[in-house]
């Protein structure tokens, strides 16, 4: 009975005073605003006093990302390395890093031309493992191109190879993307292996795994593709998420639909 308003306050400016990013402190409000509503369902106290407290608000910056042309000199100065087909499928897709990694080939049907992304690879307490992924909508189908399944089966070709040579070794898993003895990639090894490409490809130095997911929004959103649409690709949980990351790309955008109406009233 003693938590006001200003006690709920003083906790949010020592939770960013720490470091901590805007949607952890956002996400540590909402757990205790949840909290304090149970205490007053139960009676232990008469008013929420988080709830006379504004939400805190989540900076969003927007996403660096590579043009067309950048992105292919990328993909080819890692041209022979191992991750080169990991870098081809975020840059054809726009999945999320851990997704791809995530992948197993019972989420792949050529057939049907469609992959499901059902889960996401991550490091808990040391070990790899796939856990849900980040929001429900992430969940989703996504079309595989005539590219991607090119690369898909050139991916399969090699792991069959790496599997007879490993013989006893290898760790039969389903991974799309594994080591040479079929284990998932490590998320880590296949940053070190992007860093590389991109200094030899003389490009920025804060290039990672995330730019290749940003650059083919970025290609999508330019070449007209609806925001509703590169935002169900993309697996973001609102269409504002996607506004908001991407919104360096509105001028182009728009300066491309008014050259459009204005050769359609002509």
């Amino acid at each position: 009975d003693r938590v006001k308003p200003m006690t709920v306050e003083k906790f949010v400016v020592e939770l960013r005073s720490k470091g901590l990013a805007d949607s952890t402190v956002r996400q540590v409000y909402t757990v205790l605003r949840a909290i304090l509503a149970t205490a007053v369902r139960d009676g232990a106290m008469a008013t929420n006093p988080a709830a006379a407290v504004a939400r805190p608000r989540v900076s969003r910056h927007e996403a660096a990302y590579l043009t067309p042309e950048e992105g292919r000199t990328l993909l080819a100065a890692a041209s022979g390395s191992r991750y080169e087909p990991l870098f081809e499928l975020l840059a054809h897709t726009g999945l999320r890093r851990g997704e791809a990694l995530a992948l197993r080939w019972d989420d792949v049907d050529l057939d049907k031309h469609v992959l499901s992304v059902s889960g996401t690879l991550a490091r808990v307490d040391g070990v790899l493992v796939v856990t849900e992924p980040k929001t429900a909508r992430s969940k989703r189908f996504v079309h595989v191109s005539p590219a991607v399944e090119d690369l898909l089966r050139r991916v399969r070709r090699r792991q069959v190879e790496e599997r007879l040579r490993a013989g006893s070794q290898w760790v039969e898993r389903g991974f799309i993307f594994t080591t040479e003895f079929g284990e998932p990639c490590d998320p880590r090894n296949a940053l070190r292996a992007l860093k590389a490409a991109a200094a030899k490809a003389k490009l920025p130095a804060s290039v990672g795994l995330h730019t290749l997911r940003h650059s083919a929004a970025s290609t999508m959103l330019t070449n007209g593709v609806p925001l509703k649409v590169a935002s169900e690709i993309l697996g973001h949980s609102s269409i504002s998420i996607t506004a908001d990351t991407y919104g360096h790309v509105a001028p182009k955008v728009a300066q491309a639909a008014l050259d459009t109406l204005s050769s359609a009233l002509s």
